[in-house]
């Protein structure tokens, strides 16, 4: 059977990446750092061909979703970029079905301590809860990926990522690429450190996908957004079946993850005509 490898790659728990500038395109930071982004995905890439893999995707994660460079990735890999890069966001391409997934540069969810540049989709979201838990990137990327009957693999990221990945999904190989000290600043391990580890840590768990389990949450679901503002309180209950829950809260009930997605996504870009300033991703 071909071996089949997605590889969703945000930005801020990429090796050697601290702060706010490095992940923001137009300053002088950005331009190394989305190199180090690419170079970080070429290692994954490298790994997943170690481990026999005859087909690997790359999905741009970050912000615009257009930051990978192009010229300097792996040519053994395609990539998926733009913005809105549509039907499923961080994870458009994964319904073509695979072996499994990695997430490579995730970080924690919003309202982590001690976990660099923290947040869940935007940093408007104060919180993402699904059936009254805290869920960030990790778990409702993998949750959506397991609708397609995909296991997440490989998760890499900071200290707080990689302990709520494991918490959730334990049987994940996650690897820590930094420790963070605040929001905003922590101690990374060197990229070139970073990158040998995702290639080999990467290529022992694509051997070992048969351990793997698809994560399929048992419905019916509550998805819970808690915002920043009112304003987005008033933007967000338009969208149909949503219910505003406070002045600064909204939900929406679903049996079908992908529903539970959408609805996220659909949140998400309402929240822009009156938060336009926020990154989002």
């Amino acid at each position: 059977m071909t071996v089949r490898i997605f590889i969703s790659v945000d930005m801020e728990g990429i090796g050697g990446i601290t702060t706010l500038r490095q992940t923001t395109r137009g300053t002088d930071d950005y331009t190394w750092a989305r190199r180090l982004m690419t170079e970080e995905a070429n290692a994954a890439i490298a790994g997943a061909t170690d481990a026999g893999a005859l087909k690997i995707v790359v999905s741009d994660a970050h912000g615009d979703m257009g930051n990978i460079l192009p010229m300097e990735l792996d040519p053994r890999a395609e990539l998926v970029q733009g913005t809105p890069k549509l039907p499923w966001s961080m994870m458009t391409g994964i319904e073509e079905g695979f072996t499994g997934c990695v997430f490579l540069g995730y970080h924690a969810g919003s309202g982590t301590a001690n976990a660099i540049l923290d947040h869940t989709y935007t940093g408007w979201f104060a919180d993402i809860r699904v059936n009254g838990l805290s869920w960030n990137e990790t778990h409702l990327n993998a949750a959506l990926a397991g609708t397609f009957n995909v296991p997440l693999l490989f998760v890499s990221g900071d200290d707080e990522c990689c302990n709520q990945a494991t918490a959730a999904l334990p049987w994940v190989r996650a690897f820590s690429t930094k420790t963070a000290f605040a929001s905003r600043a922590g101690r990374s391990k060197s990229p070139k450190t970073v990158q040998d580890a995702t290639r080999r840590l990467v290529a022992e768990s694509i051997k070992h996908a048969d351990r793997a389990q698809v994560w399929k949450p048992d419905g019916p679901f509550t998805l819970e957004a808690l915002l920043t503002t009112t304003a987005l309180g008033d933007m967000l209950a338009i969208a149909p079946g949503t219910e505003r829950t406070s002045p600064r809260s909204v939900q929406f009930q679903t049996d079908d993850i992908r529903m539970l997605y959408r609805m996220l996504l659909t949140w998400m870009n309402l929240g822009r005509r009156v938060a336009p300033e926020s990154p989002v991703e």
